[in-house]
């Protein structure tokens, strides 16, 4: 590409970004969610993951992550795993398939909060 041609394209991608509503963005890669409303569905969670230091027997012994302060981005990607299959725990696999992916942008949104961080190496 020549220099005239990518100040046009640059130009034309920020005038299309511009015109289009920004839900109409952010639906695209999956439903904006909503912190309050997700603050409504965490009953199924705090059983297991509301209770400080909290260790399952089921169905090995292993200590329960913390939700609180996770990245929203995390979170949701470990709901979908296990609602496909993708990760084995069999509780979690049976909470994660009665989740809509509106449901799990919700908890992901309440549990990944202000303060949420992403992990470093």
């Amino acid at each position: 590409m020549t220099k005239p041609t990518i100040v046009l394209s640059a130009a034309l991608c920020t005038a299309v970004l511009a015109m289009a509503p920004a839900t109409a963005w952010s639906q695209a890669a999956g439903p904006v969610g909503n912190a309050a409303a997700g603050e409504q569905k965490t009953e199924m969670c705090a059983g297991c993951h509301g209770i400080e230091g909290w260790r399952t027997a089921f169905p090995e012994v292993y200590k329960v992550p913390k939700l609180g302060g996770q990245h929203p981005a995390y979170i949701i990607k470990a709901l979908q795993e296990y609602r496909a299959g993708e990760r084995s725990h069999p509780s979690m696999r049976a909470i994660a398939a009665t989740l809509s992916d509106q449901d799990i942008a919700d908890l992901a949104a309440y549990f990944g909060g202000p303060n949420a961080q992403t992990a470093a190496k």
